[in-house]
């Protein structure tokens, strides 16, 4: 009987912690300060802020290149207000994924992003991949920013 309950018992309590590491809320529980469906871009201290961004289909591919600026939005960028709307909501657009997290190995494609330039106030030089769970999850949070990404020919 002890060995039953040991049986249920085990892989519930890992479903249970494995499904409390998921997600993007707020570990406080408080929450957001941002009504959500809503979105307004909000200029940026700096007129000189420009971000270049290069996106390719795989790492091997050509490189589709724009530069972006968000006060107001701005530059050869195809959707400029939905990418500067993108990076305004986002907490830190640019912050890379920690070495030490566990991400899920779900791979959402081969594309690639590098980011350069200054966004507020700040310079930036960022990889973006969709190669496990927590690079898909940073790239899809400013989508916009990479465009209509170039199909792998």
């Amino acid at each position: 009987m002890r060995y039953r309950t040991l049986l249920f018992a085990a892989p519930g309590l890992a479903v249970l912690l494995f499904s409390a590491a998921c997600g993007d809320e707020q570990a406080n529980g408080n929450p957001a300060t941002e009504p959500s469906g809503t979105t307004s871009v909000q200029p940026s201290s700096s007129p000189a802020e420009t971000l270049t961004i290069d996106v390719r289909a795989s790492a091997q591919a050509p490189a589709k290149s724009w530069t972006l600026t968000c006060a107001p939005p701005g530059g050869d960028h195809p959707k400029a207000a939905e990418a500067c709307a993108a990076l305004t909501k986002a907490k830190d657009p640019f912050k890379p994924v920690p070495k030490d997290q566990m991400c899920t190995h779900i791979y959402g494609g081969p594309e690639v992003a590098t980011v350069k330039g200054t966004w507020d106030g700040q310079k930036v030089d960022a990889q973006f991949s969709r190669k496990d769970g927590c690079q898909l999850h940073r790239w899809t949070e400013v989508a916009p920013l990479f465009g209509d990404v170039p199909k792998v020919r």
